[in-house]
């Protein structure tokens, strides 16, 4: 039986924050496509909410504004709960604090953690809609872990992939070439740890 689950979409609200950035800059869309290395009619429709853009797309996007992923997005930063003499030693969220994001056609992504500096994992819930955006292969630095709750998820490492189920997990360097997609009828929910931060 097909599990729906209904998730917000926000990508109208990522395009135009990435446009309120680029404006605030005085940056035309040629400049941020140059140094993004997307197109100018891509990241229009991206400002207009009419296309969703991939993660790896989005940090480009960021980088080429010359600001962090974060800044992309206006939910509240969930900060720390838990510090002795002012170092941060533990954080608490609550479930009603963490915001949701969609930042990749058919992705969406739950932080399950607050900010804390010196703590680098970024644990998150991830929704994969069936049919969504099969991301290109591609490394990044740091480490990726990632547990199936629900659905089926098709994880590509280097080239070979792997199908993963509920209960299934895979951990990886992020210097191997690798993707997820999910090619089901059924939306996957995934925890995943990932360093350094996406957000």
């Amino acid at each position: 039986m097909s599990t729906r689950i209904d998730l917000p979409n926000d990508s109208a609200g990522v395009g135009a924050r990435i446009r309120a950035l680029r404006k605030e800059q005085s940056l035309s869309l040629r400049v941020v496509a140059d140094r993004s290395g997307l197109s100018v009619g891509f990241l229009s429709q991206v400002e207009r909410g009419l296309s969703s853009i991939a993660l790896s797309s989005l940090h480009s996007v960021a980088d080429a504004l010359g600001v962090s992923l974060a800044a992309l997005f206006e939910d509240r930063p969930l900060e720390p709960e838990g510090a002795d003499d002012g170092v941060v030693v533990f954080t608490l969220t609550r479930a009603a604090d963490r915001p949701r994001r969609v930042v990749s056609g058919g992705r969406h992504y739950e932080l399950l953690s607050g900010r804390a500096p010196g703590l680098v994992l970024e644990p998150m819930l991830v929704y994969i809609e069936p049919g969504g955006t099969r991301e290109a292969a591609s490394p990044h630095p740091g480490e990726e872990f990632a547990y199936v709750l629900s659905g089926e998820l098709i994880y590509e490492v280097d080239g070979t992939e792997h199908r993963l189920g509920p209960g299934d997990s895979l951990y990886l360097r992020s210097t191997a070439p690798h993707t997820f997609f999910n090619d089901g009828t059924e939306t996957t929910v995934v925890v995943s740890v990932v360093t350094p931060r996406h957000f």
